[in-house]
């Protein structure tokens, strides 16, 4: 994700209301999300469809790099020659 520009990223939900096509062309445009305060608060955050995909996409792989630590650590794991019969297993079936 693209780093936040406090300067130009960070809006009212008031001014968002106002000029919404604005925005939403600008986080589609830059790549930068728009953080949407409220009452001086955060409150959201607009991401590009881009963005967000990225982030999906990120998340997945995380979470299967950390099964498969998980799964050495527990030592559910294959040798060679058990995942070719486990293979071989699968395609017979």
């Amino acid at each position: 994700m693209k780093p936040i520009n406090i300067s130009t990223d960070i809006i009212p939900i008031g001014e968002f209301k106002s000029r919404m096509s604005k925005w939403l062309f600008n986080a589609k445009e830059t790549g930068h999300p728009i953080v949407i305060t409220q009452n001086g608060r955060p409150t959201a955050v607009l991401l590009s469809p881009e963005e967000y995909d990225h982030l999906q996409n990120t998340k997945l792989f995380v979470d299967s790099v950390a099964r498969g630590i998980s799964d050495v650590e527990s030592n559910k794991v294959m040798d060679t020659s058990q995942l070719k019969e486990e293979l071989k297993k699968h395609r017979n079936q």
